[in-house]
């Protein structure tokens, strides 16, 4: 009997538990998740609960609910992985072994890596949204906050959901307009990039977004510490940006345990080749999500384009043969810009995102780098599919790798940071201004 156990029930552990399953005759294989919370989130709804969109039952459901009845559940803290031994050992002293592991324990946000910042966030000034916990704090500080100087910053990238900050910016100024409270807000967006579009396309098409909201941009701002008590962020440049409400995205980070199972980079995150997600430092190893250091967007489109191929990766690995169903780094994602509008993008490893139509060419239904109200009720709809299609592993129907269908080339050719249409493409690397949330 061959062990498969996969570390993390969130949005990629519990999609590959729920693809491999089926694939894997059940007198050959044992399959086990572990998790160390009893509620799987919906986390791209964490975005809409601070502005009472969501409710807190939208994005709440049992782990146990979430998984096939035929995998084992064990819920724990992992303390480490023995790669030598293959045996996973948690906190509390139990040790699982496993003859294939596969590491989707995401990425989490760590304010005690900016001076100050984890004291600030202990008063009422200084909030996050990447945690339900956050949320829920910001929500309660949202509903009675009269004005003053809104803060939105990016301490460090990558993050995951990598829009997501931007995306409450938009959102803030609607919600304040609604409110007849906008005039007494002024909003800035304080980031770590050039810009708050950084592909040149991108640029093109949605650089008025933020003047045309009257946001205030502070690009290349490399955050230095958080002062809590004068309600300041000041920057190794030496600037300073006061605020009365920060609303703030810390540094993200992967689980320790990956860091002390030494599979993992300077973040924690699993090191892995981009194209098949299989560990470098073994071959027993898989990482998929927000866990893996491949140069894409952490986000759950990311994780969802990722599984469609691992399962017959995986299973061609298992059996010796080679991998072919390589992951091109595909992302698309709705960004919410307000008043019942958004954006969609579509990209990966090579292309930035361009405009046209998703996913078929002139029908649509979707508009690319444009905002429509059908994008707005499509980023609404995905929460259906999510619990009920992509959790349980059903295919979407949408291509895993990413399509030129419908997309508009720019009269100069070019798609990629170094590189044109019909040329062999240079990588972009990370899209750090985009990402499904």
């Amino acid at each position: 009997m061959r062990r498969l156990v996969v570390l993390g029930a969130g949005t990629a552990g519990t999609m590959v538990v729920n693809r491999l399953r089926p694939r894997l005759p059940e007198h050959e294989w044992h399959v086990t998740v572990v998790e160390q919370s009893d509620t799987h989130r919906y986390q791209p709804g964490y975005l809409f609960l601070p502005f009472g969109s969501m409710r807190p039952k939208d994005v709440s459901k049992p782990v146990r609910a979430t998984l096939r009845k035929d995998v084992d559940l064990v819920t724990g803290t992992i303390d480490r992985v023995d790669t030598d031994g293959r045996t996973v050992l948690l906190q509390d002293g139990r040790e699982l072994p496993y003859d294939y592991l596969v590491i989707a324990t995401g990425t989490t946000p760590r304010p005690a890596e900016t001076p100050g910042l984890e004291e600030a966030m202990a008063g009422g000034d200084v909030h996050e949204f990447f945690t339900y916990a956050g949320a829920m704090r910001l929500a309660a500080r949202l509903a009675d906050w009269r004005g003053g100087r809104l803060v939105v910053h990016v301490a460090e990238m990558p993050i995951k959901c990598p829009v997501a900050p931007l995306e409450f910016a938009f959102l803030a100024d609607s919600f304040f307009r609604e409110r007849g409270l906008r005039d007494q807000v002024e909003i800035t967006y304080a980031t770590p990039l050039p810009g708050a579009f950084t592909k040149p396309v991108s640029a093109e098409y949605l650089g008025t977004m933020l003047t045309e909201r009257r946001i205030a941009l502070e690009p290349d701002f490399v955050v230095e510490s958080v002062d809590g008590d004068e309600h300041v962020l000041r920057s190794y440049d030496e600037r300073e940006v006061p605020f009365d409400l920060l609303v703030t995205i810390p540094v993200n980070m992967g689980a320790d345990y990956v860091a002390r199972s030494g599979l993992g980079d300077e973040l924690n995150y699993v090191r892995v080749d981009k194209q098949t997600l299989l560990s470098v430092d073994d071959d027993r190893v898989f990482a998929v999500g927000d866990a893996a250091n491949t140069p894409a967007s952490k986000a759950g489109s990311v994780a969802h384009f990722q599984v469609d191929g691992f399962t017959e990766n995986f299973l061609a690995h298992v059996e010796g043969r080679p991998m072919t169903d390589l992951f091109d780094g595909h992302a698309n994602c709705f960004i919410e810009s307000g008043a019942g509008k958004a954006l969609l993008i579509d990209f990966n490893y090579d292309t930035e995102p361009l405009p046209g139509t998703y996913p078929l060419p002139k029908v649509g239904p979707m508009k690319l780098l444009r905002e429509s109200r059908i994008n707005h009720l499509g980023k609404l709809a995905f929460r259906h599919l999510y619990w009920h299609v992509l959790l349980p592993g059903r295919r979407m129907p949408v291509p895993a790798h990413m399509s030129m269908a419908g997309k508009q080339v720019p009269p100069n050719g070019r798609t990629t940071a170094g590189g044109t249409a019909g040329e062999t493409p240079t990588p972009v690397g990370i899209v750090p201004s985009f990402g499904e949330d």
